[in-house]
């Protein structure tokens, strides 16, 4: 007897967490696709299937506690990415500047709308202060737009990211000083309640989670889910302590990306990882979330609704506008960078709304307001995006430009492995820190074995094959393409040199384990035939530790580099190095003047701040390292080949010495030979 196919009916809204979750991710994938072919921002697309699918307009789908969890999430999610991808090298270089844009684009809305909501719509002082600090913040919804184009390090847009420090604070101390006011509490005690509950929450995240990174970086090096799991927990600790504390979460976890900043190197695979996850999964809830708050019914509830709506709308457009347009002329920004930080600034969303909230529910609000704020919600996430993406295009299109020709500063990197499994990942992630963000040629990764016998080179051949295919997946979740070779030779050196030329490659990086040979003195005899017989530049690194919980960078320089012809590409390496890891770099020169090589430094691309400082001879440079030295750090030496212009003996036994210092970690830059033209493109002046 046959059974009868029943298939269940839904009805809507649809409560089917399964069904529920199907449309999501389908919102998130036909959305963006729609829109982009109407010439619109693809997150803008959530926004509108959100607010045409939730429970304003056709009710498909309920708008559920999971989805305000997972919207929640995401904005938390969203506001930790924009601390980790904040300059913090130009941050701290000039704080005057997110100071000046923060307290701008919050003030001049802010009195603004005071003044309008307070004499216009006759609200009472303590409503109007509320309502106006709510567009006088702001949340990045199209930090999706520039993360994509590449532009989150120029300058106007990292004073941005900076300045939400100050109009987010500004504006939960606003809500803090009201709300105790309505209750009656307006007291000093509720002053020191609000600084003593900053005071903790930066202090916590910016002084305990850092080194426990840091150690846990150091001390677990199994699956790399892990780390990404850590942070994770970091995250939300950090924002749940801001709730607790009685601030927002977001800005818990705004702090907590500032403060694991430079432990996350761009390029690498956590970094993408993270950002993966956010784009694909957290922050298009949040969005989506952001959407179905929207209810377009409110504008059938009569004319007080809109004229209220058009009045905030209005107010915060001119503020933004005005503030964008002061501190563009105060610090000589492009009109498109002026753009930008408006396109940035104006955005509002779910935090705008819990602050609405929370004074509907005091009673200073009624619903009119409350309607008007999420008809605001809507109009920003439409208008945010819009501007954004025009203005951060051309952004995109000036810096192309004015970098001029970047091809050669993508390195075609052929790195060779040994079968030390921790160290092949971390010289991998080296590999990924020297190709940057926008790296589009492969690292080529080889292992070249020696023949021993037919059957045991095949089973030795196909062994490593394998493990080179693992390490390839890791180059996936870097989006960095791997090429992996296994070569057979009866000389290392001479198959990895062979193996060079062969993939075009411009740049080798190998990895030492302090060993050497009597024949040879200085790495073995491996590293050194290889050095010998190829002109390319060679680095050679022990990396004692994690590269991404690297605090400071010793550069040693020997009088003389400067004259070999591949000195400006090694300083660029070793400027690359230093902005993405956000470290700090201290340059000894060795015999030298420090004033000369702080004028050569500066000639080449990459701004990294820098201390100079000069020694007269090498028997100072051991002695220097190891009262600087600490653990986490990095020490680099240019060295060029024995013979070149630069080399000195002191050069021979200085890796050796090197490894015994507390950090066991260095790298040695022997510069490329004989191309000075290849050379000069590193310079600002070609």
């Amino acid at each position: 007897m046959n059974t009868p196919l029943v298939i269940n009916s839904f009805d809507v809204p649809l409560e089917d967490p399964v069904l529920v979750f199907t449309i999501a991710m389908a919102v998130f994938l036909v959305g963006p696709l729609l829109v982009k072919r109407l010439g619109q921002p693809g997150i803008v697309g959530i926004v509108l299937f959100g607010a045409a699918i939730g429970p304003g307009a056709l009710e498909v789908v309920e708008h559920s506690d999971a989805i305000e969890l997972l919207g929640e999430v995401g904005l938390i999610y969203l506001l930790f990415t924009v601390g980790l991808e904040l300059d913090i090298q130009g941050f701290k270089e000039a704080p005057e500047n997110a100071a000046l844009f923060g307290l701008a684009s919050f003030f001049i809305p802010f009195t603004i709308g005071t003044a309008a909501t307070h004499v216009i719509l006759g609200l009472d002082i303590w409503a109007a202060l509320l309502l106006s600090s709510v567009f006088a913040s702001h949340t990045l919804l199209a930090y999706p737009i520039v993360n994509r184009l590449g532009v989150t390090k120029n300058r106007a847009v990292t004073a941005v990211f900076g300045g939400i420090l100050f109009t987010d604070t500004l504006a939960l101390v606003v809500l803090a000083i009201v709300t105790g006011a309505v209750d009656g509490g307006l007291t000093v005690w509720l002053f020191v309640q609000v600084i003593g509950s900053l005071a903790i929450l930066f202090g916590s995240a910016l002084f305990v989670l850092p080194p426990v990174s840091r150690w846990f970086f150091q001390s677990f090096s199994e699956e790399s889910y892990f780390e990404f799991l850590f942070v994770m927990v970091g995250i939300f600790a950090a924002a749940s302590l801001a709730e607790l504390l009685d601030l927002s979460g977001i800005l818990g976890a705004f702090i907590a990306g500032i403060a694991l900043n430079q432990m996350i190197p761009q390029g690498g695979t956590l970094m993408n990882r993270i950002e993966f996850v956010g784009n694909a999964f957290f922050i298009p809830f949040f969005l989506l979330h952001v959407g179905m708050l929207v209810d377009p019914s409110v504008i059938l509830d009569g004319p007080e609704t809109l004229q209220i709506t058009a009045l905030i709308v209005v107010v915060m457009v001119l503020g933004k506008g005005a503030a964008a347009w002061l501190v563009a002329e105060i610090q000589g920004y492009t009109a498109n960078e002026r753009n930008v930080i408006f396109g940035l600034s104006v955005g509002q969303a779910a935090a705008a709304l819990a602050i609405t909230l929370i004074g509907f529910d005091a009673g200073l609000f009624g619903a009119e307001v409350l309607n008007a704020v999420v008809l605001m919600l809507l109009v920003t996430a439409l208008l945010s995006p819009w501007v954004t993406e025009r203005a951060a295009r051309s952004v995109a299109l000036e810096r192309e430009v004015g970098d001029g020709d970047d091809s050669a500063k993508d390195p075609n990197i052929l790195l060779p492995l040994s079968h030390n499994a921790e160290l092949q990942q971390r010289l991998l992630e080296l590999s990924f820190i020297l190709k940057g963000e926008q790296g589009g040629e492969p690292v080529h990764v080889m292992t070249v074995i020696q023949p021993n016998g037919d059957r045991a080179t095949e089973t030795e051949v196909a062994s490593v094959s394998e493990d080179l295919e693992g390490l390839a997946a890791a180059g996936s979740a870097a989006e960095v393409p791997i090429e992996t070779e296994t070569r057979v030779n009866h000389n290392i050196a001479s198959g990895i040199v062979q193996g060079a030329v062969e993939v075009q490659s411009n740049q080798i990086i190998m990895g030492w384990d302090a060993s050497s040979t009597f024949r040879h003195r200085i790495f073995g005899s491996t590293i050194d035939q290889v050095l010998e017989q190829t002109t390319l530049p060679v680095m050679i690194s022990r990396l004692g530790h994690p590269i991404n919980t690297t605090k400071r960078i010793f550069v040693v320089v020997p009088i003389g580099a400067d004259h070999h012809e591949g000195f400006y590409e090694a300083v660029h390496s070793v400027k690359r190095i230093a902005a993405s890891l956000g470290a700090e770099l201290n340059v000894i020169v060795v015999d030298g003047s420090a004033h000369q090589f702080e004028q050569l430094f500066s000639l080449v691309e990459e701004d990294v701040p820098a201390d100079f400082d000069e020694i007269s001879d090498w028997s100072q440079l051991m002695t220097t390292l190891e009262a600087e030295t600490e653990d986490d750090d990095l020490v680099v030496t240019i060295s060029p080949r024995r013979g070149d212009v630069g080399w000195h003996e002191e050069l021979e036994d200085l890796p050796a010495r090197l490894s015994e210092l507390p950090p066991e970690s260095f790298i040695t830059i022997h510069p490329r030979q004989g191309e000075p033209e290849y050379d000069r493109q590193y310079l600002r002046l070609k």
